[in-house]
């Protein structure tokens, strides 16, 4: 089959250690230079940076310029779709008592999963969704039903302008820890965009955790119904 040597190509990028760790450095949305990713794969800049190269003719990493400086972030969503899959995928090889996902309770309560929310409060909001009747599960993607729409803009999302995007609206992303769908695309983007934009939740300076706020802790109740005691 054509597609075969594509997938095996696609494989060897991520599946080299140095490379893997770089890209899952990346799956908060920020983005790093050579330096920082020759750190935190453990590796000489030489060789980082061949590396990134490969990544980037790939297709998986993009580069920007911003005066002596080079920045490289994922190349898109589905990038970083791929890598959580990945991750899933992997726990099938790892010992049976060890639990999958991050071992970090923190991360496995609430992270980022590239440009939205991922871990049990992003699940637990998922089923919040569905259960109001906001979103219905179909196929491969959420439905946004008419009473989610009202309630999404009511929350302050702007649903037209994400419409917009040329990414899939409301795709349902499989949760490496929770085995459960958690709410991606430019609907799951502009959700946690909206929490940080009034202060529910807040970003780690270190790793991908989100730390959700007192104010958040009390909207994601009231609004949502979601209790995290």
């Amino acid at each position: 089959m054509k597609s075969e040597p594509a997938l095996a190509e696609a494989a060897a990028l991520i599946g080299d250690p140095a490379r893997a760790n770089m890209l899952s450095s990346l799956q908060d949305g920020c983005a790093r230079t050579a330096k920082e990713l020759a750190s935190i794969a453990l590796i000489g800049a030489p060789t980082a940076s061949a590396h990134l190269a490969k990544l980037v003719e790939g297709g998986l990493l993009k580069v920007e310029k911003q005066g002596r400086h080079r920045y490289y972030r994922l190349a898109d969503a589905d990038v970083a779709a791929a890598l959580e899959a990945l991750a899933i995928l992997s726990a099938r090889t790892t010992p049976a008592s060890r639990r999958p996902g991050p071992r970090d309770a923190d991360m496995r309560r609430l992270r980022r999963c590239y440009d939205h929310l991922a871990g049990e409060v992003a699940v637990a909001l998922v089923d919040a969704w569905v259960a109001k009747g906001w979103l219905a599960e179909v196929e491969e993607d959420f439905e946004l039903t008419e009473a989610g729409a009202d309630g999404f803009a009511e929350f302050g999302v702007d649903l037209a302008a994400l419409r917009h995007q040329r990414r899939a609206f409301a795709r349902r992303c499989l949760d490496w820890s929770e085995r459960r769908a958690h709410l991606a695309g430019s609907l799951g983007a502009g959700v946690m965009s909206r929490m940080m934009e009034i202060s529910w939740v807040e970003r780690d300076a270190v790793d991908r955790t989100m730390t959700i706020t007192p104010r958040g802790a009390a909207g994601l109740r009231e609004r949502f119904g979601v209790n995290l005691e």
